[in-house]
């Protein structure tokens, strides 16, 4: 069974780019590019892991990671924020929403890859 991610981002070729690496790296991926999209992707379809852009329309990233976390339903999704927002503020504010890790922008595609299989290999157990 292939690991299902979603990847939620306004930027679209933000989630050409991820859709891409995450296919390569053999996982599903779905896509949403708003909050609300994302919670509904979620209700539909539980992922295993969320790359989560905090900057959108119809709901932040930290209300949406807020949302997954309150929902026991959910608890066992892994969420990774990724995000330009890189000050030590926002990075403890999503960590605090109950984000599992936070990579800012730009990015390197090893480094996204290399957390997202840690996040998966943590569920692993």
């Amino acid at each position: 069974m292939a690991w299902s991610v979603l990847v939620v981002d306004d930027e679209p070729n933000i989630v050409l780019s991820l859709e891409f690496l995450m296919k390569r790296a053999g996982l599903e991926v779905r896509t949403a590019s708003d909050g609300e999209g994302a919670l509904a992707s979620v209700r539909s379809d539980i992922p295993d892991l969320i790359l989560l852009d905090i900057s959108m329309p119809n709901g932040d990233g930290f209300e949406v990671c807020r949302k997954i976390r309150n929902n026991p339903a959910w608890r066992d999704v892994r969420i990774i924020m990724l995000t330009a927002k890189g000050r030590d503020s926002e990075r403890e504010r999503g960590l605090a929403a109950g984000a599992d890790d936070y990579i800012t922008k730009p990015f390197s595609t090893h480094d996204v890859i290399d957390r997202v299989q840690a996040q998966i290999g943590a569920t692993e157990g």
